[in-house]
């Protein structure tokens, strides 16, 4: 007589939250890892119908996710919420995509234009990324990934903030990187050059971006997300501390 397998013997799948997963790079990040066997939590600040479109577009494909708002640049706000998602278990992966621009050259740059762009995308990282170490660290696995740019690399014209922001995560991620490696979780930046999105077409046209991009045309969101998808799986347990580009040959 063949043996049953009880459902209670299954493994629940690994969770992973991608913070600004309700845009066009961070749907794209949630549908990969989703494929990649993950319970995507697909965080947004309020867009949450956005999120949820999202969640459907997963679940619609045999995945599984759910849809989750807060604001990562409130401390209050991120305590909370983090807290809710943990009393369901420990969040293994955690992409860091949440960002926002606010341009304007330096010379011309309000001090909330300054502080809003790292309230998000720097003090978001600590936010968010904090309170779930240590429950990770006890399932000794883990993946940390930071969604950066290559205006923190190379600098770029009226992104002073921005780019302060995201090459701070450069910083922190090594650190963590070393902090939390003998445990299982590594820790690494990706860094897009530009990318396809709601916003290109006008910001960069095609004779623009033959002259930046030596391979002369965007990427896109899906070409992100399957590096990103690589980082957080297991085959990538030895890749730590690193700063990846990708970005067509910018730099």
């Amino acid at each position: 007589m063949a043996r049953m397998t009880s459902d209670k013997t299954m493994k629940a799948p690994r969770r992973a939250l991608v913070t600004g997963g309700s845009g066009d790079l961070g749907g794209a990040i949630c549908t990969a890892l989703a494929a990649g066997g993950f319970h995507v939590i697909v965080h947004a600040n309020r867009g949450i119908a956005r999120a949820e479109d999202v969640v459907q577009q997963i679940l619609n494909a045999g995945g599984s996710a759910q849809a989750v708002a807060f604001d990562v640049a409130d401390d209050a706000a991120s305590t909370q919420g983090i807290a809710t998602l943990l009393e369901g278990g420990p969040i293994q992966v955690v992409v860091n995509n949440a960002g926002i621009h606010d341009d304007a050259p330096m010379a011309g740059m309000s001090a909330q234009q300054w502080h809003r762009v790292i309230d998000v995308s720097l003090h978001g990282f600590f936010n968010v990324t904090q309170p779930l170490l240590l429950p990770m660290a006890r399932t000794r696995w883990g993946r940390v990934v930071c969604v950066s740019s290559v205006a923190a690399v190379t600098g770029n014209r009226g992104q002073t903030n921005y780019a302060a922001a995201k090459s701070a995560l450069h910083g922190a991620t090594k650190s963590l990187a070393r902090e939390m490696a003998s445990r299982g979780i590594t820790a690494n930046v990706v860094a897009p050059g530009v990318i396809e999105g709601a916003m290109v077409g006008e910001q960069f046209p095609p004779e623009m971006l033959k002259q930046i991009v030596p391979a002369a045309r965007a990427g896109k969101p899906e070409e992100v997300a399957a590096l990103v998808a690589f980082l957080c799986s297991d085959a990538s347990g030895y890749i730590n501390g690193q700063v990846i580009g990708i970005n067509g040959g910018m730099g």
